[in-house]
């Protein structure tokens, strides 16, 4: 059983450099002391933003500068690359139609990283 993720949530990407707040819109309508999120929760620069440096070869552009630098690894400005929603999500809880986004969930980034939540924004409202 996760608890429930909401606005202002701590994220943090496996090639990231720096964790990130995650912003949740209140279009859903449910509120966990802030807005709660669903597995949809998952836009690049919207929900998801930058991770500070991206270290992963997958990245174009860090593959680029790794290769101008003659293959020493050269970290680039994150930006985030989130195409599939959260996984797995709480099918028992919906949020605007959608399984809620609970602490126990991972999103993929294009360029391989694992993005995980490291602090739910509030620790009162648990998903079943």
């Amino acid at each position: 059983m996760g608890v429930q993720v909401v606005m202002g949530a701590m994220l943090q990407c496996s090639f990231g450099a720096a964790p990130s707040s995650m912003v949740v819109l209140p279009t859903n309508k449910i509120l966990a002391t802030t807005p709660a999120a669903n597995i949809m929760d998952n836009k690049p620069m919207l929900n998801i933003m930058p991770f500070g440096v991206c270290t992963s070869m997958a990245n174009p552009m860090v593959a680029a500068a790794t290769a101008a630098a003659m293959g020493v690894l050269t970290p680039m400005p994150c930006i985030p690359a989130t195409a599939a929603p959260w996984a797995p999500g709480c099918p028992k809880l919906l949020i605007g139609n959608m399984p809620a986004l609970d602490s126990n969930c991972k999103l993929m980034c294009n360029w391989g990283g694992v993005i995980q939540v490291v602090s739910p924004g509030q620790f009162t409202v648990q998903d079943g």
